[in-house]
C-alpha cells in the first residue's frame, strides 16, 4: 500500500502540476491588460508542505481523515500587486469571473499587532480547465488564490521560510523582530498607496 507521501507525489505529477500550468495561463490572460500587477504564479503544493498539513492535529486527533480529497489548497495561485488599493481591484475582478466558497481578508487580530496580511480565496476550478480524462475522484474541484502587495508577499515568504526551519520555534525576541518588520511592511504599503493616489489624482490649487 502506498504511503500518503507516495500517493501525493504521483498525484502532484499527473494531476496537480498540469492543472497549475493551465490556471497560470488562464490568469495571465485574464489580467494581461490590468496594470500594476507584479507577478502571477500558480504551483502545486510541495510534498513536504502537503504532508505537514495532512498530519496536523486538532484536539488530539488528525484534522484530515482523507487529506488527498479534503485539503483544498493542493494547487495555489498568487497575484502580487504594486499597491494596497490594487488588492481590492483584483478581488473585484476575481469575483466577476470565478465562483468561490471562501473569501476572507486576513489581518492581525488586534489593532496593536502586526503580522501576516492578505486576501485569500478558495475558488472553483473553471470547468474548461478540468482534464476530462481524469476519473471523477482524481479531478481537482478547488484551488486557493492569495492576493498580496509586494511588501506583504516579501514579508510572508521570509516569515514562512523561518517557520519551517528545523531549529524549532522562534524565541520571544525573534518574534518581536518579525513583528517589527511586519510593521515596516505595513507602513511602506500605506505610504506608497497614498503617494500613488496623490500622483494619479493630483490636487488642484
Amino acid at each position: 500500500m502506498k504511503s500518503l507521501s507516495e500517493s501525493y507525489v504521483e498525484r502532484r505529477k499527473r494531476v496537480l502540476s498540469p492543472l497549475a500550468e493551465r490556471l497560470a495561463m488562464h490568469l495571465d490572460k485574464l489580467f494581461e491588460d490590468f496594470g500594476r500587477i507584479d507577478r502571477i504564479s500558480v504551483r502545486a503544493k510541495s510534498v513536504d508542505r502537503f504532508v505537514a498539513k495532512a498530519e496536523k492535529q486538532e484536539n488530539g486527533k488528525r484534522k484530515y481523515d482523507d487529506p488527498l480529497n479534503q485539503i483544498q489548497d493542493q494547487v495555489g495561485a498568487r497575484i502580487v500587486t504594486f499597491y494596497a488599493s490594487d488588492v481590492e481591484r483584483v478581488r473585484l475582478e476575481i469575483e466577476k469571473y470565478f465562483r468561490y466558497i471562501e473569501s476572507k481578508k486576513i489581518v492581525p487580530e488586534s489593532e496593536s499587532e502586526f503580522g501576516y496580511e492578505g486576501r485569500h480565496f478558495i475558488l472553483f476550478v473553471p470547468e474548461d480547465l478540468i482534464d476530462e480524462k481524469l476519473r471523477g475522484e482524481e479531478s481537482v474541484e478547488f484551488f486557493e488564490l492569495q492576493i498580496k502587495t509586494l511588501f506583504q508577499h516579501a514579508w510572508s515568504e521570509a516569515e514562512h521560510d523561518l517557520g519551517y526551519k528545523p531549529s524549532g520555534k522562534l524565541t520571544s525576541e525573534q518574534r518581536r523582530r518579525l513583528a517589527f518588520t511586519a510593521a515596516q511592511a505595513w507602513g511602506a504599503d500605506e505610504i506608497f498607496d497614498e503617494m500613488h493616489r496623490q500622483v494619479a489624482q493630483p490636487s488642484i490649487g
